[in-house]
């Protein structure tokens, strides 16, 4: 596979900020592009994220080389950008400069091929893989932290649903859920209308970070879907941890203090099951206690492992986590995020495939989970921008 042309345009995401599409002009005169997301609350080790601007300066810095140049596989390509930019965190080119030309790049072979993106990708990564089921979807239907303006300190209140039986059967129960929180909401805080965080969830005030698992609880039994979904917290706790100490709720807390908070909200909310970074991505001694006092609960990293292959081993082999989130935008190209997947896969971790606070029209991670054939996808509540996942999901999973 050759390229005759790269372009990149400016584009804006679900936030209406800047960033970036790249494409890539094959032989045959056909483009294959890329948009790339991006993260509000992000881990200190993910590769940079250059502006629209400054990525135009780097293409300039690859156009040439790869112009004309043959590539037979994406771990080729991958192979290319990672030896023009060989800083750990991308800072020649940008992360998602990078990330874009390796899925434009990866879009191009799987045409090449006559293959759906996950067909090509499955071939060339993950020949072992013949799962067919499809994964738990993680919706963050309430908003908090760093994607709302409302007084809570977690991030996301998450509705996981169960969707072996009737992948679109289960959408349209997530739905009905999210749309009777909305009626819920409006009629308790007597609201015409609510307020939307980054996520399509509701970001209204609560009287703590407690109340919104209550209510989902609540609304999932009246309703009698506890059989088909259960509750997950993404506390993203980096945005709380200030100088040795965690500010919840107005209050200042250790890490023991917070371990306790999190056992009695499992003990009082049966159909609590996961949390993802309740402690700052530094904070492993916690992490480690938390794992040991609670061995049932799914404890999945984000900020803690940026989805990087060394980073997430590292974090099983320490007793730190047993599940992992993958952002593709976090590592910078198509190679890398499989590596860190294989990496959580040896490690007996659950593998959950995310989208960006910041999103676009791009489906890709829904490709990349079928391809590895991921425990669970997170991708928001079902509305807005984020249906385009759900559609892709229901389109290469149940048709």
């Amino acid at each position: 596979m050759r390229f005759k042309n790269i372009f990149v345009k400016e584009i804006l995401d679900s936030r209406s900020e800047p960033t970036i599409e790249v494409c890539l002009l094959s032989d045959d005169d056909k483009n294959f592009c890329a948009q790339i997301p991006s993260g509000k609350s992000r881990g200190a080790n993910e590769a940079s994220v250059f502006s629209p601007d400054r990525v135009k300066k780097s293409l300039e810095n690859v156009k040439q080389e790869l112009i004309g140049k043959n590539f037979n596989s994406t771990e080729e390509l991958d192979a290319f950008l990672l030896k023009t930019d060989n800083t750990p965190k991308k800072e020649k080119l940008g992360g998602n400069f990078i990330l874009g030309i390796s899925i434009a790049g990866a879009r191009a072979m799987a045409a090449e091929y006559k293959q759906e993106l996950w067909q090509f990708l499955r071939d060339e990564f993950f020949k072992e893989n013949n799962k067919e089921n499809s994964p738990l979807i993680f919706s963050n239907l309430i908003n908090g932290g760093a994607h709302a303006k409302n007084n809570l300190s977690i991030q996301e209140y998450l509705v996981v649903t169960e969707t072996n039986t009737n992948l679109k059967e289960s959408i349209e129960n997530l739905k009905t859920i999210y749309n009777a929180l909305g009626n819920e909401l409006k009629k308790s805080g007597q609201l015409d209308e609510l307020p939307l965080g980054d996520e399509g969830g509701f970001s209204t005030n609560f009287n703590d970070d407690f109340q919104p698992l209550k209510i989902l609880e609540h609304l999932i039994v009246a309703l009698g879907f506890e059989d088909k979904m259960k509750l997950g917290l993404d506390v993203a706790a980096n945005n709380f941890y200030q100088q040795n100490y965690y500010k919840l709720g107005g209050k200042k807390l250790s890490a023991e203090d917070l371990v306790k908070i999190y056992q009695e909200y499992f003990s009082k909310i049966n159909l609590l099951f996961s949390l993802e970074d309740p402690f700052a991505e530094t904070d492993f001694e916690a992490f480690r206690k938390l794992r040991l006092r609670m061995p049932d609960a799914l404890i999945i990293g984000d900020d803690l492992t940026t989805t990087n292959p060394k980073t997430i081993r590292e974090s099983a082999e320490k007793g730190l986590i047993n599940g992992v989130i993958i952002k593709p935008n976090q590592i910078g190209t198509i190679t890398e995020t499989i590596l860190a997947i294989k990496a959580a896969r040896s490690n007996n971790l659950k593998v959950i495939i995310s989208h960006r606070s910041g999103e676009t029209d791009d489906v890709f991670i829904i490709q990349l989970a079928k391809a590895c054939g991921a425990d669970g996808v997170k991708i928001g509540a079902p509305v807005r921008e984020r249906l385009l996942k759900f559609g892709e999901l229901i389109r290469i999973y149940q048709n």
